[in-house]
C-alpha cells in the first residue's frame, strides 16, 4: 500500500463476480465517500457497490 493510498482510508468497492471486487475511488473522510456512493449508486442502479476502511497491514517483525 502507497503512502497516498494510506492517507485515503474510506474506499468504494465495486463488487465483481466470483467473490472479486475492484476499488473505484479512495478518500479521506467517511462524508465524501458516502456521498460520492450516493451519486454513484443513482448514476449506475445496476451495479453494486460497498464503502469499506481499508487498513493497511503493517508488517510485523518476526525475530525470534
Amino acid at each position: 500500500m502507497t503512502y497516498l493510498e494510506k492517507l485515503s482510508p474510506w474506499c468504494i468497492v465495486r463488487l465483481l463476480p466470483n467473490m472479486q471486487n475492484r476499488i473505484v475511488a479512495r478518500f479521506r473522510r467517511r462524508s465524501d465517500a458516502e456521498a460520492h456512493l450516493q451519486v454513484l449508486r443513482r448514476l449506475i442502479p445496476s451495479v453494486s457497490f460497498r464503502l469499506i476502511f481499508d487498513v493497511p497491514l503493517e508488517q510485523q517483525n518476526l525475530t525470534a
